[in-house]
């Protein structure tokens, strides 16, 4: 007998299915922040719930999610219990991860950071849900230096963590070139600044029509009397001076091939060619990221110049060079360093730093995308959100959603923050957010008799708002009417008792074409309906999807 399988991750008690117990988020206005027209969402609550809470009107909507969840690690955290058997650990996280795909837009992306412990396993756990066709990549973050007697412990220090990085559709994903600060530019990056050690004096820019190669080339040339080459000695390369030219200083660069070296060949087989002038050549490129924009490049001495301002951010209040580099997935730079503090707030074993949040959101968000994090922590990635203009959604269960995440948004609203990005996006202040809770479960058991009901503490307006949520209706109150999911059907939710005088009252208040389901806890049996009418057992329809009932047998 032929047998079939697939490659994926088992552990015990993956394939006990377990029914997801409904609630609802019920806004804390006393909480909510700033604008009250603001789509910012900050929930308190087991994350689980609160993004099944979230399916119906986040689904398919969430640009880009980033999650630290718990280790494993076999320690305890101040605010974590982060000691789970490694079987629960990785259902955990399936369950959650299944909700988040769910929420991401067909061009979204998620970004989970882990450590050693259990990423081998996120892995694979990841392949099968997002399918390892949308695996992007595995970033390496240097988040510790060695120091101190601790340091030397092992043969190999520990210094790294992990982001696993997943596109719901790879066909569908696209990302913004960006690039990274790496290092000043002056004496103390010599292996840089000896490259662009060049620079142009009386710059005119007056390039002159010097030849036509094949049609779609233009080369101009600039002769030596209108402009001449310095080099900068080892002793002036400062920063200061590097500020003050990095708009003429250049290096030359080998042309290896391509368009480029024909040119370059053409060149030289003319017989006014002089390599001590500098020569442009545009085109319109065909193809590529630049397909259809006016490319300019320059010759000098046989090889191409790289201007320094091409590749470098000014800061113009520091008067400082920095030197850009493409993003790659070794992260080795010192935002671990000093960040206790960072947004006014402290979770020791925790805290990301706000410039590593910044970079993965320029990479992959615009402003007004939504940012989703369901393990919050201490709010380092809806802050992030908020200062780069994103909108966000942040989920913590743990009480220090009061004392660290409400605290930091609330100071940024208020212009307060000056760490972490706010002076490099240029943050000011303004914004705001939606306070919410989860609710109660809308079925609880009988004190003494031991069945289900409604939960007491509901009102009726509180049970509307459940059931509409939960059958995926809009809630909206228009006197009888209590929600509806098209134009032409309608649904009324009640606790009265229903007969066909109750009926009646309805069929007056629904118009031609519409149809109405009628959600009721007791009803007269029997009852002859039109066809545009149905009655919902709420306790045979509802209960089982909150509850899971064959738990209680």
């Amino acid at each position: 007998m032929k047998l079939n399988g697939r490659l994926e991750l088992t552990w015990t008690g993956k394939n006990d299915q377990q029914l997801i117990e409904r609630r609802i988020l019920i806004e804390d206005k006393n909480k909510s922040y700033g604008d009250p027209n603001s789509e910012n969402m900050l929930i308190h609550g087991d994350n689980l719930l609160a993004l099944k809470a979230l399916e119906k009107d986040y689904s398919g909507k969430v640009k880009c999610i980033f999650i630290d969840p718990p280790y494993n690690t076999g320690t305890a955290f101040e605010h974590y219990d982060d000691n789970l058997e490694h079987s629960i650990w990785l259902n955990m996280m399936n369950q959650r991860l299944i909700k988040l795909k769910k929420l991401l837009s067909e061009n979204g992306i998620i970004f989970v950071q882990i450590d050693y412990n259990e990423q081998a396993y996120l892995k694979v756990l990841m392949d099968e849900i997002f399918g390892r066709i949308n695996f992007l990549t595995m970033i390496t973050c240097k988040v510790k230096a060695p120091s101190g007697i601790a340091s030397g412990a092992n043969a190999f220090f520990d210094c790294s963590e992990y982001i696993l990085v997943y596109t719901k559709n790879k066909q569908c994903f696209d990302f913004l070139p960006t690039k990274i600060d790496s290092f000043v530019i002056g004496p103390s990056a010599l292996t840089v600044t000896n490259v662009y050690n060049q620079f142009i004096e009386n710059w005119t820019n007056s390039f002159e029509n010097f030849s036509t190669f094949e049609e779609d080339v233009k080369i101009c040339e600039m002769k030596t009397n209108d402009f001449s080459i310095s080099t900068i000695k080892k002793s002036d390369r400062t920063e200061e001076v590097y500020y003050e030219n990095y708009k003429k200083i250049f290096r030359v660069a080998a042309i290896s091939g391509g368009r480029d070296k024909k040119i370059l060949s053409y060149l030289q087989s003319l017989p006014n060619y002089d390599k001590n002038n500098i020569y442009s050549y545009s085109y319109i490129a065909s193809q590529g990221k630049n397909k259809g924009k006016l490319i300019t490049n320059y010759i000098y001495k046989g090889g191409n110049i790289l201007f320094l301002k091409d590749f470098v951010r000014i800061d113009d209040e520091k008067k400082k060079v920095y030197k850009q580099d493409i993003i790659t997935n070794i992260f080795a730079f010192d935002w671990w360093q000093g960040l206790t503090g960072e947004g006014g707030v402290t979770f020791k074993n925790g805290q990301k730093p706000e410039k590593l949040i910044k970079t993965l959101l320029s990479v992959v968000t615009n402003p007004g995308d939504l940012v989703l994090d369901s393990f919050l922590g201490s709010g380092t990635t809806c802050a992030v959100a908020h200062k780069m203009n994103r909108k966000w959604i942040g989920i913590e269960m743990g009480e220090h959603v009061y004392s660290l995440d409400k605290v930091r948004m609330d100071s940024i609203i208020d212009g307060m923050d000056m760490t972490g990005i706010t002076k490099d996006v240029g943050w000011k202040s303004g914004g705001g957010y939606h306070f919410y809770e989860l609710s109660e479960p809308l079925f609880v058991k009988h004190p003494i008799l031991g069945f289900y009901q409604l939960n007491p503490k509901f009102d009726d307006l509180m049970i509307k708002k459940f059931i509409c949520n939960i059958e995926g209706y809009e809630h909206k109150e228009n006197g009888l009417i209590h929600g509806f999911s098209s134009e032409k059907h309608l649904v009324h939710i009640t606790r009265q008792f229903v007969n066909g005088e109750y009926v009646r009252q309805l069929m007056n208040v629904i118009g031609d074409g519409e149809s109405i389901s009628i959600y009721a806890m007791k009803y007269q049996p029997n009852l002859r309906l039109p066809d545009n009418i149905e009655i919902i057992d709420i306790m045979k329809k509802i209960l089982p999807k909150c509850v899971d009932l064959k738990e209680e047998k």
